[in-house]
């Protein structure tokens, strides 16, 4: 009986205040840089968001670290926060956007690869294990809190171990996002074209701005950029809420991590001034491949109504995600940051075109040249200054 209920736990409703069905209105409801207009479209709207991967708290998988926990319950949200993002990113990357899922139909063979990435064991590479650990690089111990910035510098360690992906990821320092640098880490010789999976992009265009002296780049290794940011003290300055809404009409969008005091959500859109979130905290027992190699999806895809909140209870500290698979994404984006978001008096974050002088040397992250999936890999020298961006969110308890 245990095995058929933990089969349909995400059809349960156990936050009841937030899952009232949507209004009847007029409005646009954007999800990840797509428009729905919910009086017509509200069908499509709800098979978009059940097509996101959700990942949420489970039990029963092996210990963390062979003596750890055997579950993520009370401590793992952001971490399965993290993880949604990045999945997005791996489905943008391999399937499109537009790329939808149905309940019991056959999926390409990225999808369930896509999906083994992170499941609950040691050997994938963005499991729930792979992630605390290496979390203990950036001084958290395992079971503890993350906020969202040490998710972000955990997920780019995490990618130079991941040969399939090949992504660059991009954690902006100081709430600014350098475009030489940038452009410095995804543009890669020719010669590794093979390895990329990624043909030369076509003709850019951007503005000028975001090319110069990189106009050449032969190959586009695929970005993750990630902007963690503190956007008010102790709840969000209503002068960013414009520009925090516009990023997820963007096309390159990959929502926001964030939350409220006792919980991190991953923030895939907005209606109004309420977001849409999924919810990692409902529990789940493992799940893990069949014999056939095949991953039963239907527990990480979230069949309840959209779950949301109004945006002024957000925690100030957030971390916007976007994803450009090729180098004219890159500069489109640019041009809607300047457009959208460096237009506002009080900027959310800076977008500039050189390196800060008084910042050290920008040095591409590089695999280091050891046998490992990267989470026993740990150098302390490596370790995050803690910021009040992590420390404020961190405490609240769960």
């Amino acid at each position: 009986m245990e095995s058929v209920l933990s089969k349909y736990e995400n059809q349960i409703t156990i936050f009841a205040d937030y899952l009232e069905e949507f209004p009847d209105t007029d409005e646009l409801v954007w999800i990840l840089g797509k428009q729905h207009l919910l009086k017509t479209e509200k069908s499509k709207l709800l098979s978009d968001i059940s097509a996101r991967l959700w990942f949420t708290y489970r039990r029963k998988f092996s210990p963390i670290g062979g003596t750890g926990p055997s579950s993520d319950v009370g401590w793992g949200c952001m971490l399965r926060c993290g993880q949604m993002m990045l999945a997005q990113a791996l489905i943008c990357r391999h399937l499109g956007r537009d790329w939808n899922w149905e309940k019991q139909k056959e999926q390409p063979k990225e999808y369930q690869r896509i999906l083994q990435c992170f499941l609950d064991r040691k050997d994938c590479c963005y499991s729930i294990h792979q992630m605390a650990q290496m979390g203990v690089g950036e001084g958290k111990s395992i079971g503890e809190w993350f906020g969202p910035n040490t998710v972000a510098q955990v997920l780019k360690k995490l990618a130079l171990f991941d040969e399939w992906n090949s992504l660059a990821v991009y954690v902006s320092m100081d709430n600014t996002v350098v475009i030489e640098d940038i452009k410095k880490m995804c543009c890669i010789l020719s010669s590794s074209a093979d390895t990329v999976g990624e043909s030369p992009p076509s003709t850019l265009n951007a503005s000028n701005q975001s090319r110069s002296a990189f106009a050449c780049c032969p190959v586009w290794k695929p970005l993750l950029l990630i902007v963690p940011l503190r956007l008010g003290i102790n709840q969000i300055n209503p002068v960013y809420v414009d520009a925090f809404k516009e990023c997820f009409k963007m096309p390159q969008s990959l929502g926001a991590l964030g939350g409220k005091p006792n919980n991190a959500y991953y923030f895939i859109g907005f209606l109004g001034d309420e977001l849409i979130f999924l919810d990692p905290h409902t529990t789940q027992t493992f799940v893990d491949m069949e014999e056939n190699g095949m991953v039963d999806d239907q527990t990480f895809h979230c069949l309840q109504s959209p779950q949301r909140m109004n945006i002024l209870n957000l925690d100030p500290s957030v971390a916007l995600g976007f994803f450009c698979k090729e180098e004219k994404d890159f500069d489109s984006w640019c041009s809607l940051v300047q457009k959208e978001i460096l237009k506002e008096n009080l900027r959310m974050f800076e977008l500039v075109q050189k390196h800060p002088s008084h910042w050290p040397p920008f040095v591409p992250p590089a695999k280091p040249e050891v046998t490992t999936t990267g989470a026993e890999f740990i150098d302390s020298a490596e370790q995050l200054e803690e910021s009040d961006l992590e420390e404020d969110f961190e405490i609240l308890s769960v």
